[in-house]
């Protein structure tokens, strides 16, 4: 905490050979900048793509490998942890991607000592000046003054605007009990506030078999769905999950309806393609609304990618697919929303998908 300079990263392709995916490298590279230059980086960071191929994992694929590859996916992390995974797979079970990964953090690690060695060859001072030191002993005395207050509210039974509430109250007063004692350190209180928080709602969850809204690990949110709602359209969808809601639609189109996108291997056409559309009022909150953020990039990439695996074969169904999912409501996973209305409105449009 404290690090108040600007710091922009950025990753330009000065000379590409078609080989392979790029994004690793940038990573990578960028990590490696921040680790020789003042920024007080904590530790190396770096990445690697693993792909699948006759049950071979293959490090750092080519695009002819991955063409055959029932996995795509991106690590990263440091030489101690896996701190990002990002990916697709063609109905892989749980242990193949556990070993992906790991497959992938092993070059990680290699590449993470490298980046150390190359830091203490170019010798750079770390710039510490802004940097606030944590202050000792603080989450412990935020342990034992509010452990009590924070596993009485976790317990409490009702809704959410009620658990809320409370969230809310308790929050004032962790920091209306140490304000005079620290003064100048009100994030580093309500970091370790965060902190019990989230320790007491796993603690529970696990010694106790309900989560904090008093549902069991097995249980799910109250769903409902309704098809056809929207009658202009080839297929529509209305998807709830407990305060999480989505209306998705389905269209069809001929082959030259394609997305075009110019990318840096050249121009590519894709057949299927979702659009995630998040607006401010989905979370009781005004916003400028126009061109697709970030958010809405990434969670709608992760919901294409779940659905482009049940689909058929452009051999078997010779059309343009295109799936909007218009967020109206959102306390959950709303790009995981998008991908049951998307499901929906695809069966509902009389796609031939290969299973829900």
């Amino acid at each position: 905490d404290g690090w108040r300079h600007e710091t922009q990263l950025l990753s330009w392709v000065l000379s590409y050979d078609g080989e392979r995916n790029c994004d690793p490298l940038a990573i990578t590279a960028s990590a490696a900048a921040l680790w020789i230059s003042d920024v007080p980086l904590s530790k190396p960071v770096a990445a690697a793509s693993v792909g699948y191929v006759d049950g071979q994992y293959i490090l750092n694929p080519t695009n002819k490998q991955m063409e055959k590859s029932s996995l795509n996916l991106t690590v990263a992390g440091t030489k101690d942890a896996v701190l990002m995974i990002e990916g697709a797979a063609d109905f892989l079970p749980e242990e193949i991607m556990i070993a992906a990964v790991s497959f992938g953090h092993q070059a990680i690690r290699t590449i993470c000592v490298a980046i150390e060695e190359f830091g203490e060859a170019v010798g750079k001072e770390k710039n510490y000046s802004t940097l606030i030191k944590p202050v000792e002993g603080l989450q412990e005395e935020v342990n034992e003054a509010l452990s009590q207050k924070v596993e009485d509210m976790w317990n409490e039974e009702g809704k959410k605007a009620n658990l809320s509430a409370s969230m809310s109250a308790l929050s004032k007063e962790a920091w209306k009990m140490f304000e005079d004692k620290y003064p100048d350190s009100k994030n580093e209180v309500m970091k370790c506030y965060k902190t019990l928080l989230s320790k007491k709602m796993y603690k529970k969850a696990k010694t106790t078999g309900v989560r904090c809204d008093g549902r069991k690990l097995d249980e799910v949110r109250h769903i409902d769905v309704e098809t056809s709602l929207l009658p202009k359209v080839h297929g529509s969808s209305l998807f709830t999950r407990g305060e999480t809601q989505a209306i998705a639609t389905a269209t069809l189109g001929d082959s030259g309806m394609k997305q075009k996108i110019d990318k840096l291997d050249g121009l590519t056409k894709k057949r299927f393609y979702l659009q995630y559309t998040f607006p401010p009022s989905c979370v009781g909150e005004t916003g400028r609304t126009g061109a697709p953020g970030r958010r809405e990039i990434g969670h709608g990439n992760l919901a294409e990618r779940a659905i482009a695996a049940i689909l058929p074969t452009e051999a078997d169904f010779p059309y343009t697919i295109r799936v909007e999912s218009l967020i109206t409501e959102s306390n959950g996973s709303s790009s995981m929303a998008s991908v049951c209305g998307g499901c929906l409105a695809l069966m509902d449009a009389g796609v031939p998908i290969k299973s829900p």
